[in-house]
């Protein structure tokens, strides 16, 4: 069978088309004020200028206080390349509808509160002034605390990401402190051919405990890690997918390694 030609026509007109783009639907314009943390040793700030950045373009508007990144290391140019806005009244801050800190409120905060505001941050209940909760009601504030935000499977990511954050840091400021320039013993964490590995005792065997024992162990160390839990114990060698010793609180036994190790590490509860 013969192949059939291409059937060429010069009937056919062509024209162009506009083309069709993804436009996203636009929802509520958000005004988020960042200030400038002033509790002691709070060195944090809220949003970072990445996530500033996104949500300029997604369509909300961000101010943040001057110099309010300076102890996180990032300036207001960071931030103004990002799409912030920079102020240098503090007040001119705090009239933003939601407030993002990454401290709690303090009294020194609370002339600066709009009526019906929104803030975002950690709010330590347990920890928290019934006067200053008094005064935060009248302005008929909504509060959102970090520590209480769940996600759909039940957890508390923002708690669990500044537990891992703790946990591995921990093993860091132990090993500065073992220095000699600290008045410590002179001695590294371990990872020396022929040298003991430095004991490192661990009480509790959750997130900040799990990231505490890896940061230890690839640092070389000896990891003994005690809790009540036997659940928790097991499932911390699960995720770290290696044997360790582990053991339940017997006072002798935990009173015996804690004279003999040279880093203790504790989790508050």
């Amino acid at each position: 069978m013969a192949q059939q030609k291409p059937f060429i026509s010069t009937a056919f007109s062509y024209e162009t088309l506009e083309e069709t783009l993804d436009i996203k639907p636009k929802g509520a314009q958000l005004h988020i004020g960042i200030p400038k943390e002033t509790a002691y040793q709070e060195n944090r700030v809220a949003l970072i200028p990445d996530a500033v950045g996104v949500l300029v373009s997604n369509g909300h508007q961000v101010v943040i206080e001057h110099n309010a990144g300076d102890a996180s290391h990032y300036r207001d140019k960071d931030y103004s390349e990002a799409g912030a806005r920079i102020v240098y009244d503090k007040a001119e801050v705090y009239k933003a509808p939601i407030l993002v800190k990454s401290a709690p409120i303090t009294d020194d905060d609370i002339p600066y509160l709009q009526p019906n505001q929104v803030i975002i941050s950690p709010m330590h209940i347990s920890l928290l002034k019934a006067d200053l909760l008094e005064k935060m009601m009248e302005k008929r504030i909504t509060a959102i605390s970090f520590e209480q935000l769940k996600d759909e499977s039940g957890t508390f990511p923002i708690v669990r990401s500044m537990s891992e954050i703790a946990g591995s840091a921990v093993m860091l400021i132990a090993g500065q402190y073992l220095g000699s320039a600290n008045h410590g013993k002179g001695v590294l964490l371990g990872g020396i051919s022929g040298i003991p590995p430095t004991k490192v005792v661990i009480l509790g065997a959750g997130i900040v405990g799990e990231y505490a024992a890896r940061a230890a162990l690839a640092l070389g160390a000896s990891v003994k890690v005690f809790d009540n839990s036997v659940f928790k114990l097991k499932q911390l060698q699960n995720n770290i997918g290696q044997r360790l010793w582990t053991s339940v609180i017997e006072p002798k036994i935990l009173a015996k390694q804690l004279k003999t190790c040279e880093v203790a590490v504790g989790q508050c509860h």
